[in-house]
């Protein structure tokens, strides 16, 4: 087992060798990104992660007993926009989705969080085949959902320490 001290050790050197896989190769390192922003959100955010065999959800609130899927998303160059987030699965049992915002090296900047039902109104309700499949743009995700973690200010909504 892994202490927590080993782990926020690996995923430091994880980022470092994405940003600079990235900046070497001129895209990402595949998949690097998600385990990154699982941690950080289990992190930041007081979760607990979801046992492997769990199917569906990545973390759970302890708090509340919010199962939670976890998407992140890196942004290299604001300007641009239409970045968009991995498919919802719709199909599995969970209660919100986590979106985690990373800079060009891989640190989270924000974390959004949007309810299962506000998600699946706006698929169900969309007209393109995008939204149908459960695809959505990281500025919608924004709308849909609430800013709960900034850099800047920690934890909205409670008591925080930010250790970020």
């Amino acid at each position: 087992m892994t202490t927590p001290y080993a782990a926020d050790k690996l995923i430091a050197q994880a980022r470092q060798l994405a940003a600079e896989y990235r900046r070497t190769m001129g895209k990402p390192l595949p998949g690097i990104s998600n385990e990154i922003a699982e941690h950080d959100a289990v992190r930041l955010l007081g979760l607990e992660a979801a046992a492997e065999a769990e199917v569906g959800w990545d973390a759970v609130d302890p708090e509340t007993g919010t199962r939670l899927q976890i998407k992140s998303r890196t942004i290299f160059d604001e300007t641009k926009g239409g970045e968009r987030i991995g498919q919802l699965k719709l199909n599995q049992e969970w209660d919100a989705v986590l979106l985690v915002l990373m800079d060009e090296n891989y640190e989270p900047y924000e974390i959004y969080q949007a309810e299962r039902d506000d998600l699946a109104e706006f698929v169900n309700n969309a007209g393109g085949n995008r939204a149908k499949r459960g695809a959505m743009s990281v500025a919608r995700f924004k709308i849909v959902g609430e800013l709960v973690w900034d850099r800047v200010n920690g934890r909205s909504g409670g008591v925080w320490d930010n250790r970020a």
